[in-house]
């Protein structure tokens, strides 16, 4: 059996480097979610937690476990449970214009919009109280508990600033308190690597999102570090392969 690495097809086509990385370095052969065959472990990177548990339920052992992606990839529940447990996120069930609209399941900033009116709410998607600091934010990397990586994402043009929607990537050093943040959401959280956005309000950093398959693309045309390499380095450890 060989290491199964999990896309979309089109998530695949659309991340060629890392698929190519991740299979050179781990031996790995893609498979798109409906595979159901053998696998010696599993990298889960399809968004979907019910492909891991799957795999989990035939004890194999899946990155990310599916306990995370199941939180991951549903915002409205991520809020919920970040709040449950004393994570600060800017309010969500939110009514009053303007707010942010998203879907529960969206990623990248696809179908986030700005509302300005109160018939534009929805309880079937999420409903946010907009941060303060509009077009910035922060994404920090994370594999095995430790933090690897972070970077600040600006937009003049737009109030997300993903960078794959245009935004611009900037090194950036985080405070002592944002790490004592950062260091309690991943006491909570089960995943082995993935990333935590937050959005800025009033210039202190509040929780935005858990990224399940997060993307690299900044890291590598920004800075130095092969993170995909330390990744894939961290589950031959894990799974204690030579």
């Amino acid at each position: 059996m060989r290491p199964i690495l999990i896309y979309s097809k089109k998530e695949a086509e659309r991340n060629a480097f890392a698929v190519n990385k991740i299979c050179s370095l781990l031996g790995a052969e893609l498979k798109t979610p409906d595979y159901d065959g053998g696998a010696e472990f599993v990298i889960n990177r399809s968004n979907d937690f019910r492909v891991a548990e799957r795999f989990e339920k035939r004890g194999i052992r899946v990155f990310n476990p599916s306990e995370f992606s199941y939180l991951a990839n549903d915002k409205q529940r991520c809020y919920d449970f970040m709040e449950q447990n004393g994570i600060e996120i800017m309010p969500t069930r939110y009514k009053t214009p303007p707010f942010v609209k998203k879907p529960r399941d969206g990623h990248g900033g696809r179908g986030v919009i700005m509302c300005n009116f109160e018939d534009d709410y929805d309880e079937n998607t999420v409903c946010q109280k907009p941060a303060s600091d509009l077009g910035r934010d922060l994404r920090v990397w994370v594999i095995g508990g430790e933090i690897v990586a972070s970077m600040l994402r600006v937009s003049n043009t737009d109030f997300r600033s993903n960078f794959c929607l245009g935004g611009k990537a900037l090194s950036y050093e985080l405070s002592e308190g944002e790490v004592t943040l950062i260091k309690k959401i991943i006491s909570l959280v089960k995943g082995d690597y993935y990333g935590i956005d937050f959005v800025f309000d009033s210039g202190k950093a509040v929780f935005n999102e858990l990224e399940d398959t997060v993307g690299a693309r900044m890291l590598y045309e920004k800075g130095d570090i092969d993170i995909l390499a330390l990744y894939c380095e961290y589950i031959k450890n894990q799974l204690k392969i030579k």
